[in-house]
């Protein structure tokens, strides 16, 4: 983060930090309080197991499916996605290019549903 307390990193930027050292298919980019944000870009398949913490995805490129709990939704490029925290969810049928942006926040086991 900038000493103004800014920050930007594009595409293809946070692209070129992938894979991780041991091949990861998800970079860190930055952290600030409870705020985490990561590029997300499986291959073939997505391995992912529910999260203890709150989340939002923004499709970066790419399209395919979005499982969650029991819902299947296309997704597209600049679509946003939110899921609870502990619930399952999986990208599937994705094209070779797909990459989203993750947003983890809140406290562990997520924020309480005022609604």
């Amino acid at each position: 983060m900038s000493s103004e307390g800014c920050i930007k990193i594009n595409l293809a930027e946070a692209m070129r930090r992938l894979p991780g050292p041991q091949k990861e298919n998800v970079v860190t980019l930055f952290e600030h309080g409870s705020l985490v944000t990561k590029l997300y870009a499986p291959r073939v398949t997505d391995p992912q197991t529910p999260h203890s913490r709150d989340e939002v995805y923004v499709i970066a490129q790419g399209t395919g499916e979005f499982v969650c709990g029991t819902t299947r939704e296309a997704f597209q490029p600049l679509d946003v996605l939110f899921v609870a925290a502990g619930v399952e969810h999986r990208f599937e049928n994705f094209t070779d290019d797909f990459a989203a942006w993750v947003f983890f926040y809140g406290p562990e086991s997520g924020e309480i549903d005022q609604s």
